[in-house]
């Protein structure tokens, strides 16, 4: 089979289409033939270059969150069949007392192939009506997301939202989470197109904070209340601070993400004076995925792309990525080489 194996950290260059042994399916396994699998600035970008926490062992192929076709089953496997259309969770391995969950594409090899084998219990079925490419963005963002707003900051119907980077993967995905469960959504993001995407998903409000002063704007908003929750995945020192600043008293921070740099100044007077909690949260369940899809299928999810390529054109696709140019997720279909 084809795939894009990387062998050495370092630009996106490092990236080679290469003719690997196709894999077969272990036990409890499935092979799956990809169909999409999406570029994430993290577990891609950051993983391809070396800046990750977590180890890489090489020859290695990036891609963790890769929809397809069943083409074959491993021993012992009864709940999936050859034919069905699946999408894979992340979590290859859950975290234990003594060490991090191992994650497709980052611990073992991912999606940036013809094929992948993947456990069977996390290949999630994806509902009639869904193409693969949307089940792939879905399942990568909207389940962290509802996880996260759901189960980690308790949100509650009426409750004020500020979704920080809301036109990006994680944060379009919060906006339409936040909704979903009945919130009010500040959408705030780096550029008017895309502070106009993201109140095109259902924010009811939103602040280019590259151009304006994030906490007076929200503070306004919300008529000087500030918002309960704050969804954040940037980690820049200055933004991670404004949005902060925008929380009302009782109010939660939740937080997944770093690109931005992730060391932040933190007001620890205002912390303990407000009573406020700031939450760290990744991962999400199966049921997580089950209920985004669910919801996608019935038209209540939707996902910004901006561009799918063939697998020749990781490297493209990596660049795009970097740049920053576009509005919404780059994925790469394994189906079309060139």
């Amino acid at each position: 089979m084809k795939a894009i194996v990387i062998r050495t950290f370092g630009a996106p260059s490092v990236m080679r289409l290469e003719e690997v042994a196709t894999p077969e399916p272990g036990p409890g396994e499935v092979l799956i033939k990809v169909h999409a699998v999406s570029v994430n600035r993290t577990l891609d970008l950051v993983v391809r270059s070396g800046k990750y926490a977590r180890s890489v062992s090489f020859p290695h192929v990036l891609g963790v969150d890769p929809s397809g076709v069943i083409t074959a089953v491993g021993p012992g496997v009864t709940d999936r069949e050859v034919g069905q259309r699946v999408v894979a969770g992340t979590r290859v391995a859950e975290a234990c007392a003594t060490s991090a969950p191992r994650l497709l594409g980052v611990n073992v090899w991912g999606g940036y192939a013809e094929y992948v084998n993947v456990p069977a219990r996390i290949a999630h079925l994806i509902p009639d009506g869904i193409d693969f490419p949307t089940a792939t963005v879905v399942a990568r963002h909207a389940p962290t997301a509802f996880h996260r707003l759901r189960d980690r900051a308790a949100l509650r119907k009426g409750d004020w939202v500020l979704v920080m980077g809301a036109a990006g993967g994680l944060g379009s995905a919060g906006v339409q989470a936040a909704k979903y469960l009945g919130a009010r959504v500040i959408a705030g993001a780096g550029a008017e197109e895309r502070v106009r995407a993201a109140v095109s998903l259902g924010a009811d409000a939103g602040v280019n904070y590259r151009a304006t002063d994030l906490t007076a704007e929200v503070m306004r908003i919300t008529e000087g209340r500030g918002v309960n929750v704050v969804f954040e995945n940037i980690g820049e020192a200055d933004l991670f601070a404004r949005a902060f600043a925008t929380l009302a008293r009782d109010g939660r921070l939740v937080t997944a993400g770093g690109h931005g740099g992730g060391i932040v100044p933190l007001d620890v007077n205002r912390l303990y004076h407000n009573n406020l909690t700031v939450i760290g949260s990744t991962g999400e369940s199966a049921a997580d995925v089950k209920f985004s899809l669910e919801a996608a299928a019935a038209g209540k999810f939707n996902v910004l792309i901006d561009a799918i390529l063939p697998l020749s054109e990781a490297v493209r696709a990596h660049e795009l990525v970097a740049a920053r140019l576009g509005i919404g997720k780059v994925v790469l279909d394994p189906t079309r080489l060139k």
